[in-house]
């Protein structure tokens, strides 16, 4: 009889994967046969609305640009936990966490408290025109908000894991400080920044909690797609209609993910062969 390296493989294998087809795969597929029992009538007479066009340009490209926001942010924030000693180091190193045990509905308040108009921070910024709470700002703020830990918690391990000594052989060659960091220990890091940016991502196109609150929920400017998924739900009590805003998220997510998955690759293959 030939030895398993894991005692009770085949059982465990079994419950791993009925519990993922069961919270994962069973779901989505109800979600692709609801949307897809659904003719193309139906799918453009829930998509093709300007207000809906309006709240998939704000869920995506929000969630877009708030992921390459924190890829910058999460890489100077890991970078300076990991690499500086400083006072409270260890405290700002917990607070990454926040927006991990935070509730979503209280992050919205929090932000929504401070850069609404009577807000402390937004009553600084209401002098010079700038207004935060109720606009695409806003939105974009709480994305970055919930997204950036991801970056920073897939950061840290890989730059902590690098070495010092090929800082150092870097700088015996001639190379200043940029050259060393861009030519170097960025495409090092690269494909971690982009498994970083991809979760960031993801997160910020399902966010709703802490939104909805900053957002304000104006029509055509700030609604976002998940507001309207639960508004079709609550109003019609038809799930027709939120299954095809459900499905056409989940298919662009996918999408997006994939193209990440094979920059990955193609930034792997480029390293190998650099």
């Amino acid at each position: 009889m030939r030895n398993r390296a894991m005692p009770g493989f085949g059982l465990s294998l079994g419950i791993t994967l009925a519990w993922l087809g069961g919270i994962v795969l069973l779901p989505l597929a109800a979600l692709a046969w609801k949307a897809g029992s659904l003719g193309p009538t139906a799918w453009w007479a829930q998509i093709g609305t300007r207000r809906v066009l309006h709240a998939l340009q704000l869920s995506f490209g929000g969630a877009l640009v708030a992921a390459a926001i924190d890829v910058l942010l999460g890489l100077l924030l890991a970078w300076v936990l990991v690499r500086y000693r400083f006072p409270f180091r260890r405290l700002c190193d917990a607070l990454v966490d926040l927006p991990f045990a935070l509730p979503t509905a209280v992050a919205g308040i929090a932000l929504t408290a401070l850069y609404a108009p009577n807000g402390w921070i937004g009553s600084l910024l209401q002098p010079l025109g700038i207004q935060v709470a109720y606009t695409r700002i806003g939105v974009l703020l709480a994305m970055v908000f919930v997204g950036l830990p991801f970056v920073v918690r897939t950061l840290q391990p890989v730059i902590e894991s690098m070495e010092h000594e090929v800082e150092e052989a870097a700088r015996t060659l001639g190379a200043t400080r940029w050259q060393s960091f861009r030519r170097v220990l960025l495409p090092m890091l690269m494909p971690t920044l982009l498994t970083g940016f991809a979760l960031a991502l993801a997160r910020a196109v399902g966010e709703y909690g802490s939104v909805i609150y900053i957002s304000g929920n104006l029509p055509m400017r700030t609604e976002i797609v998940p507001l309207l998924i639960v508004q079709k739900i609550d109003t019609g009590g038809d799930t027709g209609p939120a299954a095809v805003l459900g499905a056409v998220m989940l298919a662009a997510s996918l999408f997006v993910l994939m193209a990440v998955s094979l920059l990955q690759r193609w930034n792997r293959r480029w390293t190998e062969v650099g």
